[in-house]
């Protein structure tokens, strides 16, 4: 199975613990979309379950691998950047 990359994987969870949060009607059709992806994303079928295997892949995960490159090649992490973009490569996470 493919595995999210850990710093997207993070931006989901953060995003969708925010999101539920609010309570807002129109904030609850985005918290289905993530938790769809959420699911699909860990192989999952239900969001509770989803978030465990999601929190457990990020408790494994390194501090650089929670992290993206800039252009300049420096590192920003995740909690300063709420969407995150990948484009330095395939990685593979076994």
């Amino acid at each position: 199975m493919l595995m999210p990359h850990p710093a997207v994987l993070r931006t989901l969870v953060d995003e969708y613990e925010a999101t539920k949060a609010s309570g807002s009607a129109e904030d609850d059709t985005r918290a289905q979309d993530l938790a769809y992806t959420l699911c699909v994303s860990t192989g999952t079928r239900e969001v509770d379950r989803a978030l465990e295997v999601a929190r457990g892949w990020l408790a494994a995960a390194t501090a650089d691998d929670t992290t993206t490159r800039t252009a300049d090649g420096s590192h920003v992490s995740t909690a300063d950047r709420p969407y995150v973009s990948i484009d330095d490569g395939p990685r593979v996470y076994a």
